[in-house]
């Protein structure tokens, strides 16, 4: 577990300021001549007196109390008693970064749909990014009251609204229930405003939310992985073929009947094949005797005559005897 530092010298010792944490409150009874403040790469230290923010330091690096931090505080740097006999003083030190955090509905929410009466139960998971904002705001509604705040903190209060907030933004969104990905970028957008709103006020803005996934029961999801395979496959006869031979090789192995039963689908199956094939052929034989039909004439008597001579060849001009070979032609 990493960690971020913060010491007094000479005052305290190391204090642990975690990950996880957004804020961790500094509150010795009091800082002496001598001591030193250390600000860690990540995190901002805050001055504050009777419960009054007196300066904010944000610069990294290692800061001697009575030289380098109390000239620049507002009301601290008129001590009178030059750290003899120490100085009260309470310091907030804040995690700067932007934090990821996982979110997951626990139980299904029901969104109305038109199709189901009782709604569509939908389970929903993703991820959503936050940071502090606002260091008022952060002192006055929560670190008045509070030593520490964790991400874990965060986390509870925004899946405790989660499930309302996901009912209308995809009841608002959510142009086709069963493929509810398709709007998932808007359906997130419109829950990032909410958050916003809710956070605000405690010094905090959600600077991202997405919906990785929608989860539908499994009859649904069933349900729209075989439109799914109808719409992929375009030809529902060839669809029936691939799903009986599928129901073949799951059924093979298992007993004599299901054996038989697909030697019976098989055999069904070969014989649409065959059925198809002669089709085919019927249809080609009728376009070769079309095709043959285009090398007759008619003569002068409107009789059908060839437009060749099959003795010799010679081209006939729409007479009833070669005039190469006199083979009668019609």
């Amino acid at each position: 577990m990493g960690f971020f530092g913060n010491q007094f010298s000479d005052v305290v010792e190391w204090e642990e300021f975690r990950e996880d944490m957004i804020f961790w409150k500094w509150t010795n009874n009091e800082v002496k001549k001598g001591s030193k403040l250390i600000i860690r790469p990540g995190q901002d230290a805050i001055f504050m007196n009777n419960g009054k923010v007196e300066g904010v330091f944000e610069d990294e690096g290692e800061y001697d109390i009575e030289s380098e931090i109390v000239p620049f505080l507002s009301t601290l740097k008129g001590f009178r008693f030059g750290f003899n006999s120490g100085m009260r003083v309470e310091v907030l030190f804040v995690n700067t970064k932007e934090f990821t955090v996982r979110w997951g509905t626990q139980n299904p929410i029901n969104i109305p749909s038109p199709q189901l009466p009782g709604g569509m139960p939908i389970r929903a998971n993703g991820t959503f990014q936050f940071k502090v904002s606002d260091y008022i705001g952060l002192i006055d509604k929560i670190a008045g009251v509070r030593n520490s705040y964790l991400v874990d903190d965060v986390k509870i209060r925004i899946t405790a609204i989660l499930d309302q907030l996901l009912m209308k933004w995809i009841s608002k969104e959510g142009k086709d229930m069963f493929n509810l990905q398709a709007n998932a970028h808007e359906i997130s957008q419109g829950i990032q405003d909410d958050l916003n709103m809710q956070l605000m006020d405690d010094g905090m803005k959600v600077m991202g939310f997405q919906v990785m996934s929608f989860n539908y029961p499994k009859e649904i999801q069933d349900m729209i992985n075989k439109s799914a395979s109808h719409g992929m496959v375009g030809d529902v006869a060839k669809y029936q073929q691939i799903s009986v031979a599928d129901a073949m090789g799951k059924s093979s192995g298992s007993n004599a009947a299901s054996d038989m039963a697909g030697m019976m689908m098989g055999m069904n199956i070969a014989k649409e094949m065959m059925d198809g094939q002669k089709e085919s052929d019927t249809d080609k034989q009728q376009n070769t005797a079309g095709a043959g039909n285009s090398s007759l004439q008619q003569d002068a008597d409107g009789k059908t005559v060839p437009k060749f001579c099959p003795n010799c060849g010679q081209k006939n001009e729409g007479a009833k005897f070669c005039p190469n070979c006199g083979q009668k032609l019609g």
